[in-house]
């Protein structure tokens, strides 16, 4: 083998127009020559000597000389070997499997990590998720096939579950074109549009395919190894163009499908907030996107996520499900804390007063937060005593700090019901005391309907005055005949329930009448003459719109006897009624002819209540 390698490194010496390799510039792989040269040198380190004196005795003198013979020192110095050391180990021959792939076991394995022994002195080392769910069956002793692919910033080596070629010549790079293959290169320099990286020869990485987001990142690559594909292949033009954010998309998407796979509804994972929306925040979970949606980021209402969240943010977060058809991920972060319903009912009671800040307001009622999370309703209907609230926004505003008194808690139906009105004194709580029955009182009307009108006669306080009860002389169609909203009118007391919180009212009975003239021109004992209108039971007339009831004398008589009287001689009626006007009375022992109606008697008045405006007579 020495004898052969020797005469075609003799002429290579002297002639410098005959290359090595002819498909390659000799000014851009100059490095590799050298190290190539230094490679064979340091393998062989006594064969080359011994072959020159052989064939050229004149290469011999230089060597023999003293002054030149530390020139070979550079070649054998520490730096020299360290580099050819790492050298042979990124070009040691691949066994059996595919190119670029070698056998590695699992020796370790972290959180995030696994160890694997590559055969050198240094481990490699794989994400979690280049396996199959995180690498939850992975356990030491285990081997599998991986590729070299560079250093990290720990001095272990990046492995790859891709098979990486790492090509030292055009046949090697044809192959790994062929196959689509990934290869190994390092990044020599940044040039117009993208970078130079040697792959073996010369390409060209355009920077939009290079994985990088700015310039300095792409300058950040000069001098590390990285993995890409060749895309493009001229060996007559030596045009190589390579490809590394497809590797990268490729890697991610397995990492991706493999951290998927691994993920479960409940389960607690770490996050990085990626973007924020009106609705919520994207978080990153390691090459997956999940949605914490704005509801499910604190227990307390959120307008904002923002409010709360910052992007570049690492939260943990809860796993709430996981939509197998779009492969969507729902997240939750206040699941993580207690839930602050589940105690509630122990914290809060009816009756009990609290305090707390006006969150929302609805057309409906106002919300007040009691605690972070749970809120309570105050209805427009417990906004006040006396004035009728059409909307809470007339009464409170968000952000106002207000006391309310619980009136109901529904902790399983996360409901607490609170009264504003409730923290002042109840107006009805007086009502009897101040507005007894019987009593006059004056107020304006507030609302009139077909059945009546209601006046208010206190603040918080009303009462209803019926059509019937409006005026006397006469039957109203509907209240607003006389009645208009906000007039002030003044009524009667004549009933009250104060647990029903109503009153009722009568305006006719302060209005003067004929009876309440009789009233006061009467008394009882003195005697009236009256028309008996009917006779059961007997109701008489004593003048226009003045009745009394009778005590005494049923008035039935036999249906002979109302024939009779029906045919009675109206001019002797007349004769009867003058001569009883005038004073004539009937003989002592005269029996009392029963009452009929249309008949004229005396009656005494046995009552008289101008209150009730009552009358009750009897026969005189």
């Amino acid at each position: 083998m020495t004898q052969d390698t020797a005469p075609e490194n003799h002429p290579v010496s002297e002639s410098a127009p005959e290359p090595v390799e002819p498909s390659r510039n000799p000014a851009e792989t100059s490095a590799d020559s050298a190290e190539g040269t230094a490679a064979e040198a340091l393998a062989q380190p006594v064969e080359p000597p011994v072959e020159a004196m052989a064939v050229e005795p004149v290469a011999v003198k230089p060597a023999a000389q003293p002054e030149s013979a530390p020139a070979p020192e550079p070649i054998e110095s520490f730096a020299d070997v360290l580099a050819q050391f790492e050298k042979s180990h990124r070009k040691q021959p691949r066994p059996e499997g595919g190119p670029g792939q070698i056998e590695a076991t699992v020796i370790s394995l972290t959180a995030d990590q696994v160890f694997l022994d590559v055969g050198y002195k240094i481990e490699g080392v794989l994400p979690r998720s280049a396996f199959d769910d995180n690498a939850s069956k992975v356990a030491a002793g285990q081997t599998y096939r991986v590729s070299i692919t560079g250093r990290n910033e720990e001095g272990y080596y990046q492995l790859s579950r891709f098979k990486v070629a790492q090509p030292t010549d055009w046949s090697a790079l044809e192959a790994a074109f062929a196959h689509k293959l990934a290869v190994v290169g390092t990044v020599t320099a940044v040039v117009k549009g993208g970078a130079s990286v040697d792959v073996g020869v010369r390409a060209f990485m355009p920077a939009s395919r290079s994985g990088t987001r700015d310039a300095a990142e792409l300058e950040a690559l000069v001098g590390q190894q990285i993995t890409c594909r060749i895309t493009k292949l001229d060996t007559a033009e030596e045009d190589v163009v390579v490809d590394r954010r497809v590797v990268l998309e490729e890697q991610a998407q397995i990492e991706a499908e493999g951290r998927y796979r691994s993920l479960n509804p409940g389960d607690i994972v770490s996050g990085t907030v990626r973007s924020l929306m009106p609705y919520g925040a994207f978080l990153d979970l390691g090459g997956l996107d999940g949605l914490l949606h704005v509801s499910d980021i604190a227990w307390t209402r959120i307008s904002k996520p923002e409010d709360v969240l910052a992007v570049g943010q690492k939260l943990d977060v809860k796993i709430l499900k996981i939509d197998p058809d779009t492969r969507k991920i729902s997240l939750g972060l206040k699941q993580l804390q207690p839930e602050p319903w589940e105690t509630a009912h122990e914290r809060y009671r009816p009756g009990q007063r609290i305090s707390g800040p006006v969150t929302r307001v609805a057309e409906f009622g106002a919300f007040v937060e009691l605690e972070p999370g749970v809120e309570g309703m105050i209805h427009v209907s417990e906004m006040s005593w006396g004035k009728k609230v059409r909307i809470a926004a007339d009464i409170l505003k968000p952000g106002e700090r207000v006391d309310a008194v619980i009136l109901g808690i529904k902790p399983e139906e996360r409901r607490i019901s609170l009264g504003l009105k409730q923290t002042l004194t109840d107006p009805w709580s007086e009502v009897a005391h101040k507005f007894p029955v019987g009593s006059q009182v004056q107020g304006p009307v507030t609302k009139i309907m077909a059945f009546g009108a209601f006046v208010q006669i206190a603040e918080g306080v009303e009462g209803m005055v019926h059509i019937s009860e409006i005026v006397a002389d006469r039957r109203l169609h509907h209240p607003s005949d006389v009645l208009h909203v906000n007039q002030v009118v003044q009524a009667q007391v004549l009933a009250i329930d104060t647990g029903k919180r109503q009153i009722k009212l009568s305006m006719k009975q302060l209005i003067p009448t004929s009876i309440d003239e009789y009233v006061t021109e009467h008394k009882v004992g003195d005697t009236v003459s009256g028309r008996v209108v009917e006779a059961s039971p007997a109701i008489i007339e004593l003048g226009e719109g003045i009745r009394a009831a009778c005590r005494s004398g049923s008035g039935s008589t036999s249906a002979s006897s109302s024939a009779t009287a029906s045919k009675a001689d109206l001019s002797s009626l007349s004769n009867m009624l003058q001569a009883r006007w005038k004073g004539a009375v009937p003989a002592p022992n005269a029996k009392p002819e029963p009452l009929q109606p249309g008949q004229i008697r005396s009656f005494k008045i046995v009552k008289l209540d101008a209150a009730s405006k009552q009358i009750e007579v009897e026969l005189a």
